[in-house]
């Protein structure tokens, strides 16, 4: 017993020492941030990070504006895959604030066998996606979209943790229809809820959570630099920025607020 607890322990060791090699070879972007203090807060004490009549506060990940796919349309924030615009322009879109404790709170609807993503913890990192450094709450259609068949256990249909834990039980509206969801970071406690049921609860920065990144397609031999990233989720500060999802299909969000835990 005492060789096995030997040799997990300098497998730990190297593990870390390979992680932190990895993580000062970054380079952030260190956009602008907002003051969250000039957002209104609703009756329950959140913040509206959007209204449904301004994008005050987001912008592109690892840029300075809004990309043109994404717009208000009659309240919500859409994402259209074929807008009528001169040079159209995707990518994925952030609110400029790192929350560390928080609860999300937003409605969705997706097109036809459509697909999105909620990201939150996120660092902007040059040259890499968001969902790189960020835990995703998947946003599907579980019924036409083929992801929801791959994965394991369901663990890409709506409100999973995406590619890792499955949402139980499976509560999403169909196409078209709203779907309520909440995420709640709280210290290293993290929980999904949709349609007011929680259907995901796991815990970051700790052994069980590096085992599940271990066993995902973020596995520290698949992908080094996305296991040094989600294995430390958050940074130094652990916190970062809530991100949407251009994943190609029409997708609407609205009602997004955040209360500050």
């Amino acid at each position: 017993m005492a060789v096995l607890a030997t040799a997990i322990t300098m497998n730990a060791n190297a593990q870390e020492q390979k992680t932190a090699e990895i993580l000062n070879t970054i380079e952030y972007s260190n956009l602008p941030r907002v003051d969250i203090k000039e957002f209104k807060k609703n009756k329950k004490g959140a913040y509206v990070i959007f209204d449904g009549s301004s994008l005050k506060g987001w912008r592109g990940y690892n840029k300075d504006h809004v990309p043109n796919k994404w717009s208000i349309e009659d309240g919500a924030l859409r994402f259209s895959r074929n807008p009528n615009v001169e040079k159209p322009e995707g990518g994925d879109i952030v609110f400029a604030y790192d929350f560390k404790e928080f609860e999300l709170e937003f409605e969705w609807k997706v097109s036809h066998a459509g697909n999105s993503g909620v990201f939150y913890l996120a660092k902007e990192i040059k040259n890499q996606p968001i969902y790189i450094s960020s835990p995703e709450y998947q946003i599907l259609d579980n019924d036409n979209h083929p992801d929801a068949k791959m994965g394991v256990d369901g663990n890409r249909k709506s409100a999973s943790l995406y590619d890792m834990i499955p949402a139980k039980p499976q509560n999403a509206k169909p196409v078209g229809e709203w779907n309520t969801s909440k995420i709640v970071v709280k210290g290293n406690k993290v929980q999904h809820f949709q349609n007011g049921v929680k259907v995901v609860e796991f815990t970051i920065r700790d052994q069980a959570w590096t085992q599940l990144l271990q066993t995902s397609k973020f596995s520290q031999e698949k992908w080094p630099l996305a296991f040094a990233l989600l294995n430390n989720v958050g940074g130094d500060s652990k916190s970062g920025l809530i991100g949407f999802q251009d994943h190609g299909d029409d997708v609407w969000f609205r009602n997004i607020t955040v209360k500050v835990l």
